[in-house]
């Protein structure tokens, strides 16, 4: 039986992502902040799925924190076979000059550090095994940079890089790795990003049909699911109604 990681696991892509893995047969580790959430998500899909199911309550952000919960797994739960590093956020909306530094310390901590730290761990095991998947969930922000989006579109930039730079270095063992870059997806991105202010979110997908979280965990889905031989190593999705990370045809 096989074991999926996924990071931010109590909604959006990574609860998707985490029902189409237990419907696969997956066994599921489950890392979160939220524990409540947490706990009822995997007894919630543990019932559902008949699948062994295990959480990790920890911030990303929080390096002693991951180490201690990825290092207290069992021997046969650190024998993980596809990562899911999908812990990540945007905060404001602001030029540079205006910008909120607790803010970027929010966003550079969860999408470039939270990422490498949760990796760096995991990777280290599949290269042991000489096998294994790891998934980053990127960003439409990490191809091209609008304005206000600043630092958030430099943290995913970062992310496109280390993509790259862990292709290269984990290619001796054998190891994928694939960037899923979305355009705009309809989860709790929005409402993070304004920091709860839901009518200005609802405006983010005015008028257009925007991509769901289900569209993204069907691409996760799929580039697991080549043969051995086959790794996508980059793919950018967009609803039909979005051509770049600022052109939207609104209805």
């Amino acid at each position: 039986m096989k074991t999926v990681l996924i990071t931010g696991a109590t909604s959006g892509i990574g609860e998707t992502c985490a029902h189409l893995f237990a419907q696969q047969g997956y066994r599921l580790i489950l890392l979160a902040r939220r524990e409540q959430m947490l706990d009822k998500a995997a007894k919630h899909l543990a019932d559902k799925y008949a699948i062994e199911v295990t959480t990790l309550v920890a911030d990303v952000r929080d390096n002693a924190a991951v180490t201690e919960v990825l290092e207290g797994l069992p021997a046969d739960w650190k024998e993980i076979d596809v990562l899911i590093n999908n812990a990540g956020l945007s905060q404001g909306l602001d030029p540079i000059d205006q910008g909120n530094t607790n803010d970027w310390d929010t966003m550079i901590d969860t999408n470039v550090k939270g990422l490498l730290y949760v990796t760096r761990i995991v990777s280290s095991w599949m290269t042991v095994r000489k096998k294994g998947h790891i998934i980053n969930i990127g960003s439409i922000a990490g191809k091209e940079v609008y304005p206000n989006g600043n630092v958030y579109c430099a943290t995913k930039h970062a992310v496109d890089a280390l993509n790259k730079g862990m292709r290269m270095d984990l290619l001796p063992h054998g190891i994928k790795v694939t960037a899923i870059n979305p355009g705009m997806v309809e989860t709790e991105f929005s409402l993070v990003r304004f920091k709860g202010d839901e009518e200005r979110a609802r405006k983010v997908y005015d008028g257009i049909e925007p991509l769901m979280a289900q569209d993204i965990a069907d691409a996760i889905w799929f580039v697991v699911s080549r043969p051995a031989h086959v790794n996508i190593n980059d793919m950018l999705i967009m609803p039909t109604a979005q051509a770049s990370a600022t052109l939207v045809q609104r209805n």
